[in-house]
Formats: structure tokens, C-alpha cells, sequence
């Protein structure tokens, strides 16, 4: 086949500056957070690892949007990809995440009915989590719901409790894994879109916006260009169809009005629209599910964000007099297939990790260890590293002592977020600064509160000219 890619792998360079890359084990393809947990994985494993993102910072894809859940897979297809790399996502992630600093809420959640058909659906989700190895599942009564989340609106008909669906800071723990895998020598070459590659039967030669990557193995994590990135090696067995998703957030005193994550009876396009309190101490709803062309920028609709205000103040009544502080979408990469592809195409030195839809932030290490157990199987043994580096994320997440609780906090620059120029100036160094404001706003919060940016917008130009000026 041609090593060309399609027009749609062919991307805008940003004007960076060409590198000179050394021969990797590893090229992963897509930084998103699926594609730091492999680089991670990899790194652990030994392996000399060069990840390439074509956005100017990490999570600039799908991964920057998401309701930021740590799923237990209990409504997952059965049997699926999905479901494993899930349930082993998860399982690590409550084993790292200590050791990385990374929080957990321990919400809990509920799959709450409001009509009769819906009620009639709650015995199948009961035994679909059972048989998804998630015994704790169970219906509970309408009154017990009204005890746990006394401002619900009145009108439910039944209910399933989810004990183990938890809330995880939906940034801060890709950043980790990146950071740990960098710990381990792994590089990351941002700005770099992939424009073509060859294969000559040992390996792989990838030219970027930024340089030439040679790689003995490649691995596909391209998410949204998911398709395009796997022409390069085979006629790609799936299509990407992006799915946008739009969310509303609602200011602090949202949060409390909610214990739980609050989930809908799914049908079988989509997990519905969800509400629940977000690591940062506002109140999330979302996501919608609308199939659109868009591989890139993904815009909020009027009429969509008014039937998200509309389904969440019939909900929870009690957000009406509550402001809506910001509005925002994601695009997420499904396919035509109902599960996620993962496999390997030994005969090219190949491995694909993708269509990983909503459930991407639980899956990824999940998704990681599949890549890792192909890699070994297909490409050499692992040679894990003996002691593995620890990284410590400073805490963003609104239960322990962040930046500005801490002696001598310094000036304050985000009054709305509680940012510090402290937290600001060290996301600015470091191995993997801030690339961009994107990037700067989810390692710090800044410009995140309920004016968006308006009082301190100005200061932080003055920290990261080069991050705010176009």
C-alpha cells in the first residue's frame, strides 16, 4: 500500500521547530489519555517510547472533554473489550492513585427511572451488572433515593444503586501517566502532526511536522483520527464517527445539592445525560450524543445546552436559581463497531487502540495493559524496570489542601479557582509544561471559575505570553 496518508492525517503544522528523534522501541501515535497510559505502560515494561501528538499539548482531542467517572463496567456490553479494559482500568487506577496523588470520590451512583418503561429496565441493568461481575448492584426503593438525595425532584419511580462508581480528576491522572512514563525515558513531541509513514519490514519510519520518528513498532491511539492514522499501515477495518457531546457546569453551590452521581436508564445509542459534582467543586450535566462530521472543533448549540438546563432543573428543581458558569463540548471518536478495537497486526509491527468512546478515562490503563500483553506477545519479551519512579501530581481536587491552602500561598492570580501565580509559574516548567491556555487551565484550573477568565485573564498573559497571544 502507499505510505501516504489520507488528507485527513495531513494536518497543520504549527510552525515548531524540527527535531531529531532517536530510534525508538515504541511510537505511539495520539496523546490523548489512552495513549499516556500505553506510553506509561511501555515505559514501565522497559521499552524506549516516543509519543506523538499532533495538538500543541497532551488531551487537546477527545480526552480534553469527559464527566470525568471512574465506570465499573456494571452497564457495559458483556463479554466486551470495553468491559475488560474497564474493569481492569479501574482496578489499577485504585491501586496507583495514592501513589500518584490522584483523588478519588467515593460518590457512589444511582440509575434513577422516570417513567414505567424505564422502571421496566432496571431488573436487566440489575442483572447485567451481576453478570459483569459487579454484585453490588441492586434496586433500592424511592423513598431510600429521596433519603440519599433529598433534593431530587420529586417523580422517580425507581432506582438501582451503584456503590463503586467513583469521581477522579479527569486530567491531572493522563498528565501523571505521561509524566511517569517520561520518568523512564520515554519522550513526548508535541505539535507534531503525523503527515506520513513507511514500513520496511523491521520497522517503521514516521515523518511528523517536527521531525522524523523511527520506531520498531507502532501503536495506533489516534482517537478521532483513529481511521486515518491506521490507512498508513492496512486498510482500516473501522471508520471513526464522531460523537459530540455538549455539557453545562453549574457554580459551586451546585455541588451540594447531590451526594451521588445521578445516571439515567441507558438505551442503546448512549448512556443518557449525566449529573453529577465534579473534583473541582462544581456540578456537571452531560453529555448529549449527536453524531456529527467535525474531527476537530467541537461547538456548543443553543438548542441543545437549553434541553441540558431543562432535563437538570426538572431534576434537581433547586439549580434554578443557581448560575450556569460555563458551557463546553467534546467529541468522541465511536466507530461502527459496538466495542473497542484493540489488536495487533504483527506482519506491519502494529497495534491499534481504538474507538474508545466515553468510557476512555476508566479504560485507559485497562487499555494500556492489552497493548503491553500484545506487545510481549507479539514483539519481544517485557524487561520491567525494577523500581518504577513515582510522580506526585499537585492537587487539584477540592477534598485535600491545594496550592493556596499552604503556607505562604503567595499572590493569588484566579480568585474564582483558588490559583495561585505559584501553581501557574510551575506549570510553565518542568518536563511537560503547559504547551498552550488548554493546557495551562487543566494543570492549574485557572481561568476555569464562574468569570471565565475576566478579572484574570490579563495577569495570566503577563505569566505566559506565549501561551495567550494567537
Amino acid at each position: 500500500m502507499s505510505s501516504r496518508p489520507s488528507d485527513g492525517t495531513r494536518l497543520a503544522s504549527h510552525g515548531a521547530a524540527s527535531l531529531t528523534i532517536e530510534p525508538a522501541d515504541v511510537a505511539i501515535i495520539g496523546a490523548g489519555v489512552v495513549g499516556c497510559a500505553i506510553a506509561r505502560a511501555l515505559a514501565l515494561e522497559g521499552l524506549s517510547v516516543v509519543l506523538i501528538e499532533r495538538g500543541r499539548d497532551i488531551l487537546s482531542g477527545a480526552s480534553k472533554a469527559n464527566s470525568a467517572i471512574l465506570h465499573t463496567g456494571f452497564d457495559a456490553p458483556t463479554g466486551s473489550v470495553e468491559l475488560r479494559a474497564m474493569q481492569a482500568g479501574y482496578d489499577e487506577y485504585l491501586a496507583i492513585h495514592e501513589s500518584l496523588n490522584l483523588p478519588l470520590w467515593k460518590t457512589g451512583a444511582h440509575v434513577v427511572a422516570w417513567t414505567e418503561t424505564e422502571v421496566a429496565k432496571l431488573d436487566a441493568i440489575v442483572a447485567k451488572a451481576r453478570a459483569n461481575g459487579v454484585a453490588d448492584v441492586a434496586r433500592i426503593e424511592v423513598a431510600e433515593l429521596s433519603r440519599r438525595e433529598p433534593a431530587l425532584a420529586r417523580g422517580a419511580l425507581g432506582a438501582v444503586q451503584v456503590p463503586r462508581e467513583f469521581l477522579i480528576d479527569p486530567w491531572s491522572a493522563p498528565l501523571a501517566y505521561a509524566l511517569q512514563a517520561m520518568a523512564h525515558g520515554a519522550r513526548v513531541l508535541r505539535d507534531a502532526a503525523v503527515t506520513a509513514a513507511r514500513f520496511d519490514g523491521d520497522g517503521w519510519v514516521i515523518e511528523t511536522s517536527r521531525g522524523m520518528v523511527r520506531a520498531s513498532v507502532v501503536v495506533n491511539a489516534a482517537g478521532l483520527f483513529g481511521d486515518h492514522v491506521e490507512a498508513l499501515a492496512r486498510t482500516s477495518p473501522f471508520a471513526i464517527r464522531p460523537r459530540r457531546g455538549q455539557f453545562l457546569v453549574y457554580d459551586k453551590p451546585a455541588a451540594a445539592l447531590m451526594q451521588s452521581i445521578l445516571l439515567p436508564v441507558p438505551n442503546e445509542r448512549t448512556k443518557g445525560i449525566v449529573l453529577c459534582r465534579t473534583v473541582y467543586g462544581n456540578l456537571l450535566v452531560g453529555p448529549t450524543a449527536e453524531e456529527v462530521d467535525e474531527r476537530e472543533n467541537a461547538t456548543t448549540t443553543e438548542d441543545q445546552l437549553r434541553m441540558l438546563r431543562e432535563v437538570a432543573e426538572t431534576r434537581l428543581p433547586a439549580l434554578r436559581d443557581i448560575q450556569i458558569t460555563a458551557t463546553y463540548a467534546g467529541l468522541r471518536p465511536a466507530t461502527e463497531r459496538q466495542d473497542y478495537v484493540v489488536e495487533a497486526v504483527p506482519d506491519r509491527r502494529w497495534i491499534t487502540a481504538c474507538g474508545i468512546r466515553s468510557t476512555g478515562l476508566t479504560a485507559s490503563l485497562g487499555v494500556a495493559a492489552m497493548v503491553r500483553a500484545l506487545y510481549a506477545s507479539h514483539f519481544g519479551p517485557p524487561r520491567p524496570v525494577p523500581t518504577p519512579h513515582l510522580i506526585r501530581m499537585p492537587n487539584l481536587a477540592e477534598d485535600r489542601p491545594r496550592g493556596i491552602d499552604g503556607p505562604a500561598p503567595g499572590a493569588i492570580i484566579c480568585h474564582c479557582e483558588g490559583v495561585t501565580r505559584r501553581e501557574i509559574e510551575a506549570a510553565l516548567i518542568g518536563p511537560l509544561p503547559a504547551a498552550d491556555l488548554g493546557g495551562l487551565k487543566r494543570r492549574t484550573r485557572v481561568m476555569m471559575g464562574r468569570c471565565q477568565g475576566f478579572y484574570c485573564a490579563a495577569q495570566v498573559a503577563a505569566l505566559a505570553p506565549k501561551l495567550v497571544t494567537p
